[in-house]
């Protein structure tokens, strides 16, 4: 697959299936629930706006996904930052550029609706996703690490 046969496109609620398809290629586990819920904040709610983003092969196949929030604020102004907190490629379509393609695309139309910043989490033990973050720009945050208790 040529990265430049690969089209880029806004997320529609039709894509559920193939996103959660994918979501369970890679994990190798179903998270439905979760897209469901993701989707119905996503294309129901009035509060954010349409940012999440497909990648889709000249056929229409979607191979890959971002998905993030930006808030529209009080009195309908946007944030000026936003959340990148999904994102999967089909592992057939990995290792060619269109992850990075989906960050570059998700910058682009975040920073055209005046976003200064996008903020991520990671598991710190999650090296393949920390590299690749790493690779596209993201670095360490200022923001007070996040800790936990586990009973």
């Amino acid at each position: 697959m040529n990265e430049s046969t690969i089209r880029v496109r806004l997320m529609k609620n039709d894509d559920f299936d193939a996103v959660v398809e994918i979501d369970e290629k890679v994990l190798k586990t179903s998270r439905q629930e979760f897209y469901e819920i993701k989707f119905e904040k996503l294309f129901k709610s009035k509060e954010y706006l349409p940012t999440s983003l497909v990648a889709e092969k000249p056929d229409g196949t979607v191979v890959g996904f971002i998905m993030g929030q930006l808030f529209m604020g009080e009195y309908g102004i946007f944030e000026d930052e936003a959340n990148l907190d999904t994102i999967g490629v089909d592992p057939d379509y990995q290792k060619q550029g269109i992850g990075e393609m989906l960050v570059n695309e998700y910058m682009d139309h975040l920073k055209e609706l005046g976003v200064r910043k996008v903020n991520t989490l990671v598991d710190r033990n999650d090296a393949k996703m920390l590299h690749f973050l790493n690779s596209n720009q993201f670095s360490a945050s200022t923001t007070i690490v996040s800790l936990e208790r586990i009973l």
